[in-house]
């Protein structure tokens, strides 16, 4: 069942697949290790241990971990390690992601609203400037805000109430928008609101409660919150 909602005061959106398009990546991590499941075991690694990290207390930044999500990638994959400079190139890569071609029209829309909007990303700070920077699209978020400043990654509650805290606004007026079930779960019992942007093969968590929104693309989630 969908949590109903009342109209968001501010909409913070996850950077990494619900605005960048992560197929770039894909098929150079693809490449590095001449696998076609090589971009999927890595990025769930990278996830995976970004959660051991919070959980664990031993913090390491987004960037920090994807490097090393790169050696641990390749044993499980049984293939060689990338190189030192395959490696950089790759992170060099991951910072300078394109936006969905749906994205800048959609954060236009809800901008000229009224709509508040903000940033909450497991990137570093510095990643997430060139990354925004390089889509074209900081121009309409108030705040660009990393998960770094409290050292604990999403889905921890705190993540999202940072975010929450520094747009001025309560949890339940905040529209988390995301194209991870995960990092909608997270949203969600958070107190925030949710919305599921259905990016190619990204599936909801079946065991959380359905968000308040869902829409292929921004500029669809865009026609919901001004119909």
């Amino acid at each position: 069942m969908a949590v109903s909602a009342v109209r968001p005061q501010a909409l913070v959106f996850d950077l990494n697949e619900t605005l960048l398009d992560l197929a770039p990546l894909r098929q150079a991590v693809n490449k590095a290790f001449d696998n076609p499941g090589g971009f999927r075991q890595w990025f769930g690694l990278l996830l995976q241990h970004a959660q051991t990290a919070t959980l664990t207390g031993n913090y390491f930044n987004f960037s920090t971990i994807a490097d090393a999500a790169l050696e641990m990638a390749a044993t499980m994959l049984e293939a060689r390690p990338p190189s030192a400079e395959q490696r950089h190139e790759l992170l060099h890569q991951f910072a300078h992601l394109p936006a969905h071609p749906d994205v800048a029209a959609g954060l236009g829309q809800l901008q000229t609203a009224g709509f508040r909007l903000f940033t909450l990303t497991n990137s570093a700070p510095t990643m997430m400037r060139q990354q925004l920077a390089t889509a074209g699209i900081a121009e309409y978020f108030e705040q660009a805000l990393s998960v770094d400043a409290g050292r604990l990654y999403k889905p921890h509650p705190d993540a999202y109430h940072y975010a929450a805290k520094l747009a001025g606004v309560e949890p339940a007026q905040t529209l988390m928008v995301a194209a991870h079930g995960w990092d909608v779960a997270g949203a969600l019992a958070a107190g925030l609101q949710a919305a599921f942007i259905a990016r190619p093969g990204q599936p909801l968590y079946p065991l959380a409660p359905l968000p308040a929104y869902q829409a292929p693309t921004i500029t669809d989630l865009a026609r919901q919150l001004l119909g």
